[in-house]
């Protein structure tokens, strides 16, 4: 495993954890991080993140990761040890909204052909 890849993998669980455990926003709804991208350079990190609910809580969620996202870059310092701490992006994750929409019409093809 390469070093980028590392980094990756220990951003994504410092983020998740911060904030599953850190953050006490309720605006926060039931999010997961599902992967993070960081740049060559290890300056700029995407952050991906799957939200269960509706798509006003995926706004309100996300509102409320951006308001806290000094936060989380502070919190992300201590705990890696890098020389520089990278801006991080939040980004929407959709993957599993559309792997159950792909799932649906896969069960309709073959309800159809019964």
């Amino acid at each position: 495993m390469s070093r980028k890849e590392r980094v990756q993998e220990a951003i994504k669980q410092e983020v998740s954890s911060i904030i599953h455990d850190e953050l006490k926003d309720p605006c926060i709804g039931f999010a997961t991080v599902t992967r993070a991208e960081i740049s060559q350079d290890l300056r700029h990190a995407k952050i991906y993140v799957s939200v269960l609910g509706k798509q006003k809580q995926d706004k309100s969620t996300f509102l409320a990761l951006e308001r806290a996202k000094g936060y989380i870059r502070r919190l992300l310092a201590q705990r890696l040890k890098l020389r520089f701490t990278p801006e991080i992006m939040f980004k929407e994750d959709n993957s599993a909204e559309y792997s159950v929409y792909i799932a649906k019409k896969i069960d309709e093809l073959n309800n159809e052909n019964k």
